[in-house]
């Protein structure tokens, strides 16, 4: 039996996420006027029994660990912007103008400046009042040629308007992104509608950190020779990713060693290694472990002060700063213990960060490594310091991705099967990458020697480049397309985790456990499969500009689109590709039967016929029944042009119109009392039939 009194904190971070998650799920399940008054009844609760223990012999600490689940409720929904009265979403009127400072430095996109903006001030009716809120403001780069920094008020013309939901099944929700980063609006200004009225920084700390990236990214962006080699070093010394194309990213993800390319638990880690390696005679006095710890988080947090103090080194850097305070202060330390105090304070402080893969995924790799790894080592006793070495690399690389296998299949629907390889080559390459970065760093004021380093630090890159690249493209190099629902993900998670027991304990209850939980798993897939693949789907995607259909059955899809949509791989993976990995429709469908006409295309797929009429021009012959009529490209502009030779049991009007046609067609439509779906206005048009 397992005793859980030296894990406090594990007990306490337990209950501190459960009244998180309850709040950000159900917040409305307990009036946050009840949770405030429970609270207090709680508190007074744990004192009376503490004060009485030796009398009564009553535990206080069910009371007390309540009082925590009850106060992180509390706290969440009071973090909650959207639930603020002052909020400017709860205006009634339209916001003519707003004040607002801008509170992280400007994010380069392809054609615009993403700005993240705080509101001081709102003018609506006439008059200005103060409100609070954040803003997303997207600036043409057209007409502007510099961005705003952090710390520019300014005075923007306009209402915000509210971010929308994703248009298509499975798609990235930005929204809710946003949402856990109490950001609800956004606004895209042009020339006239936006300028600075004063200077006036959040915070002066934050200010001097992002001054100080912004200077080291000019350093790396002069010495380091080449565009790809010069956004790679950014992002692995500084955490800039801004200068990674999709290619990098891809790559990376598909062979599990996209980790390295956001400073966080690795960077951070390499960094107070270097330190306890530096650094060791401290480690023999009692005093010298308090040096140690007290110069570790030092440099540690100078190191975040470097990056900009952004979110991902922030969390990394509070974990190893537990750790270092943990060691001077007792010997028998809980690891389990130290990691839960560092996520504890860390929930206190921004609750909604429980909603971060970051944090998730950082924290199950750091359990992963501390239970998995000393057992995976022991599994086999190389002979030699370097097979040693290697084999230490790996079962740390092992332990990690044991740990983040389910949360991966979640989020990312793949399992790079050459995660071993590429960890083993990547982390080594990118310790080089960052010691040299921070070199370079350090002697830029020396010309000849950082041009040294600066064609050193390329070179390295070029190599680690060359070398994920060309392990994404070996044969089977991933699983993908991999789909689980929630309730498969716990199962799952369920049985990895008995299978685990099992191998500790040898008790068969565990293996029961483990099968029951496998059963459940294959209950839950039968049933998506028998729903869901098996089904026939027909899918009109909402992509701006563009004509998306697809046709899915069986694990099969033919895709009608226009040919520009599909030479656009970015566009594809992000709004067809999540909706076909749902359907597991992975493999191309024949080409079911064509008629044409003159701007116009007739289909018939499973005994359902589907017209698409896609130019201005087009002719159909008359009295023709269709059971889906799909208009595009603007090829529509009075309705009863069509309806006069077509009859359909359903018009979809798809979003490569213009969004005012559409909206004309609509209201067309609605007052002919007939069936009618606009992908613009409802999202994605999806039907099984």
């Amino acid at each position: 039996m397992n005793r859980w009194i030296p894990y406090a904190f594990v007990r306490m971070v337990v209950f501190l996420c459960g009244g998180i998650l309850l709040a950000i799920h159900l917040p409305d399940v307990i009036d946050a006027l009840v949770a405030q008054a429970l609270l207090v009844v709680l508190i007074v609760m744990y004192f009376v029994f503490a004060l009485t223990y030796r009398r009564w012999q009553l535990n206080p600490g069910a009371f007390g660990l309540l009082a925590i689940f009850v106060a992180a409720f509390s706290i969440t929904l009071q973090r909650t912007a959207s639930r603020s009265d002052a909020h400017f979403l709860h205006l009634k009127t339209p916001v003519a103008y707003y004040t607002a400072v801008a509170t992280k430095p400007s994010e380069e996109k392809s054609k615009s400046w993403k700005l993240e903006v705080a509101v001081r001030q709102v003018n609506t009716a006439g008059q200005w009042m103060p409100r609070h809120g954040n803003v997303l403001l997207y600036l043409s780069k057209q007409d502007f040629k510099k961005p705003f920094a952090y710390g520019d008020v300014l005075l923007v013309k306009g209402t915000p308007q509210s971010i929308p939901a994703p248009g298509n099944p499975g798609e990235f929700d930005y929204r809710q992104y946003l949402s856990y980063r109490q950001i609800y609006h956004q606004q895209f200004v042009h020339a006239g509608e936006v300028k600075q009225i004063a200077y006036d920084p959040p915070g002066t700390l934050m200010r001097h950190a992002i001054a100080v990236r912004l200077w080291a990214d000019g350093v790396i962006r002069r010495f380091v020779p080449g565009e790809r080699e010069y956004g790679l070093a950014s992002a692995l010394v500084l955490g800039v990713t801004d200068g990674l194309d999709n290619e990098v990213l891809q790559a990376y993800a598909a062979t599990g060693a996209l980790h390295v390319l956001s400073v966080s638990g690795l960077h951070v880690g390499i960094v107070y290694w270097l330190l306890l390696l530096v650094l060791r005679p401290l480690q023999k006095t009692y005093s010298g472990k308090w040096i140690l710890a007290v110069v570790s988080i030092l440099v540690l947090w100078g190191y975040a002060f470097v990056t900009g103090l952004s979110p991902s080194v922030l969390r990394a850097v509070t974990m190893f700063s537990f750790m270092a305070l943990a060691r001077p202060m007792n010997r028998q330390m809980n690891i389990y213990n130290t990691l839960a105090a560092s996520a504890f304070c860390l929930l206190l402080v921004d609750p909604f960060m429980i909603m971060s893969v970051g944090f998730q995924l950082s924290y199950l790799a750091l359990l992963g490594i501390v239970y998995f790894q000393p057992g995976l080592y022991t599994l086999w006793e190389p002979k030699g310091r370097l097979w040693d070495e290697i084999w230490k690399v790996s079962s740390v690389s092992l332990a990690a991705q044991f740990a983040t296998f389910t949360v991966g299949l979640l989020y990312f629907h793949q399992f790079p099967n050459y995660f071993l390889i590429a960890n083993f080559v990547v982390i080594p390459a990118s310790f080089g990458v960052l010691i040299a970065g921070l070199v370079l760093l350090a002697v830029s004021a020396m010309p000849a020697v950082a041009g040294f380093l600066g064609m050193m630090l390329g070179w390295i890159v070029q190599v680690m480049n060359g070398f994920v690249f060309g392990l994404e493209n070996l044969p089977f190099s991933k699983i993908d397309n991999v789909y689980i629902t929630p309730w498969q993900f716990a199962w799952l998670t369920a049985m990895l985790f008995c299978l685990v027991r099992l191998l500790e304990t040898r008790k068969m209850s565990w293996l029961i456990t483990a099968c029951f939980a496998a059963v459940g798993f294959a209950m839950l897939d039968g049933t998506y499969v028998h729903e869901q693949v098996d089904q026939r789907h027909v899918t009109v995607y909402k992509v701006s500009g563009h004509t998306a259909v697809d046709l899915m059955h069986e694990g099969t899809v033919f895709s009608w689109a226009d040919t520009a949509l599909m030479q656009d791989r970015s566009k594809v993976k992000f709004h067809l590709a999540p909706n076909r990995i749902i359907y597991g429709a992975q493999e191309t469908a024949s080409q079911p039967p064509l008629k044409e006409w003159k701007g116009c295309t007739l289909m018939v797929w499973h005994g359902k016929s589907i017209l698409r009429i896609y130019e201005p021009e087009f002719s159909l012959p008359s009295a023709l029944q269709v059971d889906y009529l799909i208009l595009s490209h603007n090829a529509v502009r009075d309705l009863s042009s069509v309806l006069s030779k077509v009859a359909t049991k359903q018009i979809i009007i798809d979003s490569s119109n213009k969004f005012y046609l559409a909206n004309r067609l609509l209201q067309q439509a609605k007052e002919r009392d007939e069936p009618v779906y606009s992908v613009w206005h409802d999202g994605a048009f999806d039907r099984s039939i």
